[in-house]
């Protein structure tokens, strides 16, 4: 078995995420994402760009919706993921690209503000191990009580703990 090389990055989107499902129902999103260097002239005092590097990213299952409903174009991202080289052949011509794999992918809050909840998969699939269902998840938000399992809630009584919740 080959192992990929892994890439950790800064990168930005230069497209929208593409949502589509397989006919297995599985989500795929398609990310397109550039990488460059840049670096201060220090004669000028002037930033200059490097080369570029193009590559389309895929991610899979939850990570795909959640990447769709977060990204869009134009902005700054944090990507893990293996690289890998795609093939195909169309109309007798054998084609190559890089891609990637993602892993991870999040806004970089250097440039965007975020406000993380947790998806309705994870909500229904929670620490509870699924046994509590989605409505009375919902139940609990609304009543603004942290769930009876939830290791970061904050105790209202004596304020803030200085432990850590593990």
């Amino acid at each position: 078995m080959t192992l990929l090389p892994t890439l950790t990055g800064v990168g930005r989107l230069t497209g929208d995420p593409e949502l589509r499902f397989t006919q297995a129902g599985k989500a795929v999103a398609s990310v397109p994402l550039a990488f460059n260097s840049r670096r201060l002239n220090q004669q000028t005092q002037q930033w200059e760009d490097g080369d570029t590097f193009f590559v389309r990213g895929t991610v899979w299952e939850r990570l795909a919706e959640n990447a769709t409903e977060t990204l869009s174009k134009g902005m700054e991202v944090l990507v893990t993921g293996e690289l890998k080289t795609e093939r195909w052949e169309k109309d007798g011509q054998k084609h190559e690209r890089p891609a990637l794999l993602i892993r991870s992918i999040a806004p970089n809050l250097a440039f965007a503000v975020a406000k993380v909840s947790k998806d309705a998969a994870s909500q229904q699939n929670a620490q509870g191990g699924g046994q509590r269902s989605a409505q009375q998840g919902q139940q609990q938000r609304r009543s603004g009580t942290p769930p009876h399992d939830d290791p970061w809630a904050v105790d209202q009584a004596n304020g803030y703990s200085n432990e850590p919740p593990f």
